[in-house]
């Protein structure tokens, strides 16, 4: 078995490994002193713009997206990239172009969109001129279980009429998140998995109301956009801004997390390699009773349990994005679950021990820990709890 990844996976990891290490990661501090300053704002700030110029100059733009104005990597080749992002979730995936939401809905535009909506939404997502948002979760039901989302997209003439509330809309918060991608009941009295719908929805539509933003562990995000609640109230857009068709919002879904579970996985994979990282500048610096933390039994054991669990979930996240090229989503769909149930959750133990390492420090602001801690822990609630997935895989283990 051959374990190496191809030429261009080496070449094109190792270029986002350099810009890692040279741009972003002295930039994370300009960061925190642009964020200080401008407290109310939820755009990109400068330096963000100036790492994607950097980027964009340096051929790393875009490299999530197999098709036209992509990068034309696989997903087992991006997956590669993806790990590095993780180092600096906050800076690398937004200065390559690469941060969530907008990638899962240039997926989605990419795949299923129209010509018109390709030319209208994805071409400035793309060019990084606009940001987006994907509106599914909703406050008042289970999203748990997507076919009791309430929201409806109601046809009327010409035109759709979305109402409803969500939350949990990434980016949505930034004015430059110019679209929302909604999903919503077209037919509550179809099929299960038909009643859903997703559609269009411009920022600035009638009836479009940004109430609030949410937090995460006291974390908002601003400098990407934050989270959001959202009430569409009788929204009235063109029937073109349908995406696919009606009754195609399910599938829609289930084809944009698939790619999305490669990248959310392996850039927390990158997380746990910058907390074990940490920990080994700490454990090597820091004394206690007469003896360095990496003299210590404890943190040895964690540092190789850390280890073992970053090599072994490493190689199932390659497998699953390998499988997913070779034979694609729906037949890699078991290992797409194990990942996004096996990955978050040995990360946060990492993170775990890891700010365990360095005491009061790791829950404080001064080290990225704690930060990394709350964005990985809502990756087991994120497209869908641990629960769900884990009943889904257990029944087709069990299948007969």
């Amino acid at each position: 078995m051959d374990f190496a990844p191809d030429a261009r996976t080496t070449e094109i990891a190792a270029r986002a490994r350099i810009f890692l290490e040279e741009h972003v990661l002295p930039a994370e501090p300009v960061l925190e002193a642009q964020l200080a300053a401008t407290p109310d704002e939820w755009t990109f700030r400068p330096i963000v713009r100036e790492l994607q110029q950097r980027a964009r100059d340096a051929g790393l733009w875009n490299l999530f997206l197999p098709g036209p104005g992509g990068a034309g990597l696989t997903n087992l080749q991006y997956a590669a990239v993806a790990e590095v992002t993780g180092w600096s979730p906050r800076l690398a995936p937004a200065a390559f172009n690469c941060n969530a939401p907008d990638t899962g809905n240039m997926e989605v535009l990419n795949e299923f969109g129209t010509p018109e909506q390709k030319k209208r939404w994805l071409e400035p997502l793309l060019e990084g001129r606009i940001r987006s948002s994907f509106c599914m979760t909703e406050p008042d039901v289970a999203s748990s279980d997507a076919t009791n989302i309430a929201t409806r997209i109601r046809r009327d003439g010409d035109d759709y009429v979305v109402s409803g509330r969500k939350w949990w809309s990434t980016g949505a918060m930034n004015p430059d998140a110019a679209i929302f991608i909604v999903m919503g009941k077209t037919d509550p009295d179809a099929e299960r998995h038909r009643q859903q719908s997703m559609i269009l929805v411009p920022r600035d539509a009638p009836g479009v109301t940004v109430v609030r933003a949410l937090s995460v562990f006291g974390y908002d995000d601003r400098d990407h956009g934050g989270h959001a609640e959202v009430l569409f109230d009788d929204v009235r857009v063109p029937a073109t801004n349908l995406i696919a068709g009606e009754g195609e919002g399910f599938a829609i879904a289930q084809a944009r997390l698939g790619p999305g579970r490669i990248h959310h996985c392996m850039r927390a994979i990158g997380m746990g390699e910058r907390a074990l990282a940490l920990v080994k500048e700490r454990a090597n610096q820091r004394v206690a009773f007469g003896r360095t933390l990496a003299e210590q039994g404890v943190v040895r054991e964690w540092a190789a349990e850390s280890r073992i669990q970053l090599e072994a979930l490493r190689l199932l996240v390659l497998k699953t994005a390998w499988l997913m090229d070779t034979v694609g989503n729906r037949r890699a769909m078991t290992e797409i679950q194990a990942i996004k149930i096996a990955v978050p959750r040995a990360v946060q133990q990492i993170l775990d021990r890891a700010i365990q390492v360095f005491g009061a420090a790791g829950v404080s602001g001064d080290t990225p820990l704690a930060e990394l801690f709350a964005g990985v822990r809502t990756l087991r609630l994120a497209d869908g709890p641990d629960e769900v997935h884990l009943s889904s895989l257990g029944r087709a283990e069990l299948r007969t």
